[in-house]
């Protein structure tokens, strides 16, 4: 009886796995399909098997995922979901990856990244006399900000340091030196996880301190919409300017890592408590609490996803024991 039970085990793993099989050549040969007919002599638009993800996040770390494209469309993306969903293979959707950790042994399924070229249409005033600009959500935020400071526009400055993307900047409420994108954000275009269309305005959007309703909800953002009041061009590239200068003396830009690893505790800095525990330029492996600044993480040249993890763990341990404060990650972690 069991030697018969753990036969129909085996045969039933089996089928699983032929079907799974199946599964997978029919997504990468429809999707190559689907490829060819957006490609337009564009060659970099591929489907990337067993890509990499270290080539694609702020640590530079993360082993392969299954497949990996980037799409430079809101049409072509809808297509990729459904063929992804049609296929079963779990999808992921990133922007610049700056604020990931992915593990070692990667990601089984696909990853999406959304890149676009920088497509800002500065329209009309609004009522409050403020300029709206809508941007895709693929557009880089530092993009999106130094060009709005040249046209003279102000409420971005803050961003124009940040490594990521519009879409990346509205899902986290970015934000730094006091500014937020919930600031000046009207609304965004999104789609669910199934690829259909709506639109939140900025009440919906549900912005807090480093949370949208988007994470909640796993929507993924098309493009934002940003109202934006008149300035001297010179004033905001000034002050662009300003806080690259305070990036460069207090950050360690200079090494690999997701920017500001927790998140600011009520009341407290997540900086300080870490350095109170003792724990600047802690290490475990190659990654280590910046002896620059200790509310970050970095990639000292060689470490892995697992240094990273295990370091980010023994940082709330040690604050938790030294100050009864628990720090919740900032950063986003996947495949673990």
């Amino acid at each position: 009886m069991i030697c018969e039970q753990i036969m129909a085990e085996l045969i039933s793993a089996e089928q699983f796995d032929n079907r799974r099989s199946r599964l997978d050549n029919e997504f990468v040969k429809e999707a190559e399909e689907l490829l060819e007919k957006y490609r337009n002599g564009d060659r970099t638009l591929k489907l990337l098997l067993n890509e990499q993800m270290s080539k694609h996040t702020g640590f530079r770390t993360g082993g392969p995922a299954d497949y990996f494209i980037t799409v430079p469309d809101t049409d072509l993306l809808k297509k990729i979901i459904t063929l992804a969903i049609k296929k079963e293979i779990t999808y992921y959707i990133i922007g610049n990856g700056s604020n990931m950790l992915v593990s070692d042994s990667g990601f089984r399924g696909l990853i999406i990244r959304i890149k676009s070229e920088p497509e800002l249409d500065f329209g009309q005033k609004n009522e409050e006399g403020r300029t709206v600009v809508t941007v895709s959500a693929g557009c880089s935020l530092a993009k999106l900000a130094t060009e709005c400071a040249s046209r003279g526009l102000k409420g971005l400055e803050f961003a124009a340091g940040i490594p990521g993307t519009v879409g990346g900047a509205v899902v986290m409420n970015a934000g730094a030196y006091g500014g937020e994108i919930k600031d000046c954000i009207v609304k965004a275009g999104l789609l669910d996880r199934t690829g259909n269309d709506l639109e939140l305005d900025r009440d919906g959007l549900e912005l807090g301190y480093r949370t949208s309703i988007i994470r909640k909800k796993n929507y993924i953002v098309i493009n934002a919409q940003f109202a934006l009041e008149d300035t001297d061009p010179e004033e905001s590239r000034r002050l662009i300017a300003e806080l690259a200068a305070k990036r460069r003396e207090k950050q360690p830009l200079e090494y690999p890592s997701a920017g500001s690893t927790f998140k600011r505790p009520e009341g407290y800095f997540a900086g300080k408590l870490i350095e109170d525990a003792g724990l600047k330029g802690f290490c475990t492996g190659d990654a280590q609490v910046s002896e620059k600044h200790a509310g970050f993480i970095i990639n000292k040249g060689n470490a892995s996803s697992a240094d990273i993890h295990a370091l980010i763990g023994e940082v709330q341990r040690r604050v938790f024991e030294d100050s009864g404060v628990r720090l919740e990650p900032e950063v986003i972690f996947l495949g673990f």
